[in-house]
């Protein structure tokens, strides 16, 4: 490739990052965190994605950074934002409007967890979820090959009071208890290998929980079997056997 082309591609590539930053994050799935950061690894996740933008790497997001565009950005550690941002993320003022479902991706493992004790956001970063279940595992697969996609009664839900917030074409919640979630049934495999967790875990709490005393080499001390029934209490040494001959001809005299 030549230089021509190279910085094509570089300019090409700002482009995008402004579009995706300054503009439509939730278009690319994104959610900013609250300063209007996003992580690296997220970022090349959804570039590489878009058909043609494959071969996106850090170094790539490196180089528009080093060019005419670099005070388009600033980044933190391993995270990057746009300086001027068109979009606001209101996470204080609950949506007004909810369908009636949405859709949630999950990881394949998380499955039967979030059926029992229903799915609730991590590190302060809420659930994403969408009326588009395309979209929804687009989110799962950044996480899973095959992510299960759930349902989210998610009218009812905030009937009951549940909170959605609204960001582009995405819906966020802090939380969504197991009975507004509906998916496929969880497989027999995964059950049976969570019985035999569970039934290990329950073993290794019994090994705990028995007393140091039990454990070999070590005995319990019972006055009844004292291998020297005329020990004296409160620290007095009994009489020897020289004592004992003395009283003995003291006894005769």
């Amino acid at each position: 490739m030549g230089r021509r082309d190279h910085q094509i591609k570089v300019n090409d590539l700002g482009r995008l990052l402004v579009y995706i930053l300054t503009h439509r994050p939730d278009e690319f799935c994104l959610v900013p965190d609250s300063d209007g950061f996003i992580s690296y690894k997220e970022l090349i996740q959804a570039i590489n994605e878009e058909e043609g933008w494959q071969y996106v790497r850090q170094s790539h997001i490196n180089e528009v950074l080093m060019g005419k565009d670099r005070d388009l950005f600033e980044v933190k550690e391993k995270k990057i934002r746009a300086m001027e941002r068109r979009w606001s993320l209101d996470i204080e003022n609950p949506a007004d409007s909810i369908p009636v479902i949405l859709y949630c991706a999950v990881r394949s493992k998380a499955h039967h967890v979030v059926m029992e004790k229903g799915l609730k956001s991590l590190q302060g970063r809420p659930l994403v979820m969408s009326g588009e279940k395309e979209l929804c595992l687009r989110i799962g697969r950044r996480r899973d090959h095959k992510p299960v996609l759930l349902e989210i009664m998610a009218e009812t839900a905030a009937e009951q009071g549940v909170l959605f917030y609204t960001f582009g074409s995405l819906f966020l919640s802090p939380e969504i208890p197991p009975q507004f979630i509906a998916g496929p049934p969880v497989s027999k495999e995964i059950l049976e290998a969570r019985r035999k967790k569970e039934e290990q875990t329950e073993k290794m709490e019994k090994v705990r929980r028995v007393p140091a005393f039990t454990e070999p080499g070590t005995f319990i001390l019972e006055s009844s079997r004292d291998p020297d029934p005329f020990r004296r209490a409160k620290g007095k040494k009994r009489r020897g056997w020289k004592e004992e001959a003395r009283s003995m001809r003291r006894t005769r005299r």
